[in-house]
């Protein structure tokens, strides 16, 4: 009876114990997920020190064993192809998983503040046309849940869905259309998945890692400027610790970003933190991924130059840090709001960047940009890159141009747009030495070249005439 009594303790502790140490995942693997195709996928979760872990993909007849560390967690790297349709991945441990209506595709990250959150469902402009493209079982979104914590977390809240005329509302509309332009140019039999992870009204310093903003002196002072709003945290590294340190590993393509607006406060180092995050990303990843962002679009803020001066700071950053590029908005925006809706062009201007430079697809991209100026007597002649076709908006041809002598005050400046080339004199200006265009919170950008896109506002104050 005793022998018994004791077989049944010891089995019911089994039977929980091995209940307690089932193989268990993170939100970001689950159903209707999107891997990244033609990649070394590294997958990961929990389970009990010594329970092997068995993965069989079903795009592959090679299966995949793994054995937990002492503290529970394990990876495996499990390479993906092409293969089309449904997949699933079938794990085995002392319970059994099977996560189904896979697809092998290609993975975006989407990240930022409230213009990259907005959704359908917010108001935007080409309803229609979203809603006509909604039902696509080959776009597929994981939308994380905002959250916010002290240290970097494990696992997050969110889910994949499937695009449909009732999900599609609830995605990002800037991702949506960006989604839609991959499938135009690669087919739309290539799935698209979108990892979505932003928060409105929130600081660069927030998405970045804690100590890369308190163990810089000027990224502590930048953060010291920053008002405490009711509509998104505060700390430094408080977003990124939750919504983002989770997903980290997860194979992705490229990252796309529209974020600025909360930084005006400190657009002075504006350009340095937001080089600092994609390099704090792309080591997180230990991958040198494509990192696109949208210049933020004019607006009436409340100090003189703040909302510009981060629009120059974006402009800079493409200069300096590689594989990054830049959506311009100026053209498409709208001074008396902040939140624009055309999420249209936004979302295709970013796919024609991808597709050109990600997926070599002949694809006509590139804005006007400032590439320094040269001075002959009292006249600056500027040297512009992707110039072809330029021309001044009829609606709005008054020059938006200034330029300044040694004294560093600025005059407006009259333009002649000659041969792709603009020439500008000034009579208070005898010897040019720096010029700035569109240089105002609400400058709306009036030059354009043969793809329609605007020239980006600048300044040289920092440029030294050769």
């Amino acid at each position: 009876m005793m022998k018994k009594s004791l077989y049944l303790v010891i089995t019911a502790l089994f039977i929980s114990f091995s209940t307690w140490a089932n193989v268990n995942l993170p939100a970001i693997f689950s159903d209707n997920m999107v891997l990244q195709r033609n990649a070394d996928v590294k997958i990961w979760g929990w389970a009990r020190p010594f329970e092997e872990v068995t993965i069989t993909p079903s795009w592959t007849e090679e299966q995949f064993k793994v054995k937990p560390t002492n503290g529970g967690y394990w990876e495996v790297t499990i390479p993906t192809n092409e293969a089309k349709g449904p997949q699933t991945l079938h794990f085995k441990g002392w319970n059994q998983l099977e996560l189904k209506n896979i697809l092998l595709g290609e993975v975006w990250l989407v990240s930022g503040q409230s213009n990259m959150e907005w959704t359908m469902r917010s108001g935007i402009k080409n309803k229609e046309l979203a809603k006509e493209l909604a039902d696509n079982e080959n776009i597929r979104f994981f939308t994380v849940v905002n959250r916010t914590a002290e240290a970097p977390q494990i696992d997050l809240k969110g889910n994949w869905a499937v695009s449909s005329p009732t999900t599609y509302q609830d995605f990002s509309a800037v991702a949506y259309f960006f989604a839609h332009r991959l499938q135009e140019e690669l087919g739309e039999d290539v799935p698209v998945g979108i990892i979505h992870s932003s928060w409105g009204g929130s600081s660069v310093e927030t998405w970045m890692p804690t100590e890369r903003v308190m163990q810089d002196e000027k990224f502590e002072k930048a953060l010291s400027m920053l008002p405490e709003v009711p509509w998104a945290p505060y700390p430094a590294g408080c977003i990124y610790n939750a919504m983002l340190a989770p997903i980290i590993g997860y194979p992705i393509q490229g990252v796309l970003w529209y974020q600025g607006e909360a930084n005006v406060v400190n657009a002075e180092y504006y350009h340095e933190l937001l080089a600092a995050l994609i390099k704090s990303w792309r080591d997180a990843w230990d991958v040198q991924f494509p990192f696109y962002f949208a210049q933020i679009a004019p607006y009436k803020y409340e100090k003189e130059f703040e909302g510009v001066k981060v629009r120059d700071a974006q402009r800079r950053t493409v200069l300096s840090v590689p594989k990054t590029a830049m959506v311009m908005t100026s053209d498409i925006g709208n001074v008396e709001d902040i939140h624009p809706r055309n999420k249209l062009d936004v979302g295709k201007r970013f796919g024609d960047i991808a597709l050109n430079q990600v997926y070599g697809k002949d694809v006509a991209i590139g804005e006007p940009g400032f590439d320094g100026f040269e001075v002959k007597g009292s006249k600056a002649i500027l040297k512009l890159k992707n110039n072809e076709g330029l021309y001044v908006a009829k609606e709005n041809n008054s020059s938006q141009f200034e330029l300044a002598g040694a004294d560093g005050k600025f005059y407006a400046a009259k333009m002649k747009l000659k041969n792709n080339q603009i020439i500008l004199s000034s009579k208070e200006v005898k010897e040019p030495v720096h010029v700035r265009y569109s240089w105002g919170n609400t400058s709306t950008s009036n030059i354009f070249n043969a793809l329609g896109l605007p020239l980006s506002s600048f300044t040289t104050e920092d440029y030294e005439v050769k």
